[in-house]
């Protein structure tokens, strides 16, 4: 099987190095790739969102499957064009990747078919944002409608905050098109949890838990990022939780998205808060999450190909995935100023002393230049280890850390703080 894995982050080299140890793969590609990735796959010039050059590769190559890791894609109809070229491929169609693409239908969705989530109102105009957040109070969430890296969510603890926030989408366009509509919502109060399913339009089947760290900062300070880290199992998450978060958000969600004729194939990434009232809906992803995905490749013993593939092809009815015991734990080296103004082009040394046994480092923003490693984005390297338990993962990954020489690149120093502090 000849496969196209596209993006070029962390979590697609976490897939890419997945993907290639399946014997099922014949040969394997990856646009735009990165420095990291080229180990794993043979990586292509082609941005990430353009849908014709990906399109013109994949059928110039022969491209048997195709797994497309950022929403950006997916939400502008890749896998569509895609099927109308005979070619398969991981992940939505654009009309029910809108459930990532539009959190105002998202919200809708779930106020159709009984879903938990937090109380919400849709604004267009920025006066009736400030009236709605007047009148309600602060703490008080603001979301762009549209995708915005990971970066539309304002958590409001003042209603100055939020009006500051109403401001920066809809009048400075901090967000683009993306901002130009807002949900503001209720803030919900508890422990958020990364909740992933594997779905084929009918059946979903839950992967292993997973938590990540948004703040940029230690005790979970600061803005939030794209991720600064993950880990997995996640030891809020039970056998009975699993099995709530199933039949009250899952379930209804794929069966929702079928009945409004957009069903949905990929993989379905459930943001969660654990409330005193039970798990709420903080909002979908489309696509693995990252750096959950790295965490989560880690543990899988499994060959994910034919997972991706059934999928894909409505047969995950019958299909069982089976993980390690052991936990993983990814740490994400960024460049200072991230995720604010950063400078590209640092040198990155050191990662030939991190061995394999220890700690895999995905590569999450680089690139070459005459033999030297570079720092070609915010999010860099994702350290990942593995560990009979969290705290083990957590002393490993650090070590390796540790190891690597990149003066202009931090990281938080307590990924897995939580799962520690319980003891696992």
């Amino acid at each position: 099987m000849r496969v196209l894995v596209v993006g070029g982050g962390g979590r697609e080299h976490s897939l890419c190095w997945a993907i290639s140890a399946s014997p099922l793969c014949d040969a394997l590609y990856c646009a735009p790739g990165n420095a990291g990735i080229a180990q794993d796959a043979e990586c292509v010039p082609i941005a990430a969102d353009d849908i014709e050059g990906l399109l013109r590769f994949a059928t110039e190559n022969a491209i048997d499957f195709v797994v497309v890791g950022p929403e950006a894609a997916l939400v502008l109809g890749l896998v569509d064009r895609l099927a109308e070229a005979g070619i398969k491929a991981f992940g939505p169609t654009a009309a029910a990747a809108m459930l990532e693409g539009s959190k105002g239908f998202m919200k809708d969705l779930c106020a159709k078919y009984a879903i938990p989530t937090a109380a919400y109102g849709r604004f267009t105009d920025a006066v009736a944002a400030k009236a709605h957040i007047e009148q309600t109070g602060a703490p008080i969430v603001v979301k762009a409608d549209g995708l915005a890296a990971g970066k539309g969510v304002t958590v409001a603890r003042t209603t100055g905050e939020a009006l500051a926030a109403v401001d920066a989408a809809m009048i400075d366009s901090a967000f683009g098109d993306a901002g130009q509509e807002l949900i503001i919502e209720e803030c919900m109060v508890g422990e958020e949890l990364s909740f992933f399913a594997l779905v084929d339009g009918r059946t979903a089947l839950p992967l292993v838990g997973a938590q990540d760290h948004k703040a940029v900062g230690d005790g979970d300070t600061g803005p939030n990022t794209g991720g600064m880290g993950a880990y997995s199992p996640a030891p809020a998450l039970t056998e009975a939780l699993q099995a709530e978060i199933m039949e009250r958000i899952i379930e209804p969600t794929v069966e929702g998205m079928a009945v409004e004729g957009a069903p949905f194939k990929g993989v379905l990434y459930a943001g969660l808060m654990l409330t005193d009232e039970g798990p709420k809906l903080l909002e979908y992803n489309v696509r693995f999450g990252d750096p959950e995905c790295q965490v989560l490749m880690l543990r899988l013993r499994s060959d994910i190909l034919p997972a991706l593939v059934a999928s894909c092809d409505g047969m995950l009815e019958t299909f069982d995935l089976r993980w390690s015991d052991d936990a993983a734990l990814t740490v994400v080296m960024a460049t200072v100023g991230y995720p604010g103004a950063y400078a590209k082009g640092s040198e990155i040394r050191g990662l030939d002393a991190v061995s394999p046994e220890n700690a895999i480092v995905f590569h999450a923003g680089t690139a070459t230049e005459n033999g030297r490693l570079l720092a070609n984005g915010g999010r860099v390297l994702n350290v990942t280890a593995s560990g009979a338990t969290i705290s083990e993962a957590q002393a490993k990954a650090y070590a390796a850390v540790d190891m690597i020489d990149w003066p202009e690149g931090f990281c938080r120093r307590d990924i897995g703080w939580r799962a520690v502090a319980r003891g696992a």
